[in-house]
């Protein structure tokens, strides 16, 4: 199963937003194997990791471990910078936010041929906040 690594644990090659696929699960570890990237083809046993909520208002403390790990059969526009995609789809049903991140989802392939889009009529609009542009160039 394709995954993501939602903590950094061991940069380089064990951080946050890296994909990997599962090669093998246990009660306390998972083998994984990084799908793509310099260290592509590498292995390494992701432990669960303990973790506490933060903002509880319960007179005790509690503890739970679980593997830092996420499916990983789509992702963000954010999350996929960074990435090499063999094949993208886009779903712009929705406006997209700012022009980068139109142009990440775009240039994760290296052939227009495997970019594929969901829109409505083709099209898509660009929307543009001319309010948070001139409050940035000012700073």
């Amino acid at each position: 199963m394709p995954v993501m690594l939602m903590r950094s644990l061991k940069p380089p090659e064990l951080r946050n937003g890296t994909r990997y696929v599962v090669v093998n699960c246990s009660p306390m570890v998972a083998e994984v194997e990084i799908a793509v990237g310099a260290h592509k083809g590498k292995r390494h046993f992701i432990p669960r990791i303990p973790l506490e909520p933060t903002d509880t208002q319960l007179p005790f403390k509690f503890q739970w471990r679980q593997l830092p790990l996420r499916p990983c059969f789509a992702m963000t526009m954010n999350k996929a910078q960074g990435q090499i995609l063999k094949c993208v789809r886009l779903d712009l049903r929705q406006h997209v936010f700012t022009h980068v991140m139109l142009y990440v989802a775009l240039t994760r392939t290296g052939s227009k041929d495997n970019i594929h889009f969901i829109a409505p009529n083709g099209t898509t609009r660009n929307v543009v906040y001319t309010d948070v542009l001139y409050i940035s160039s000012q700073a």
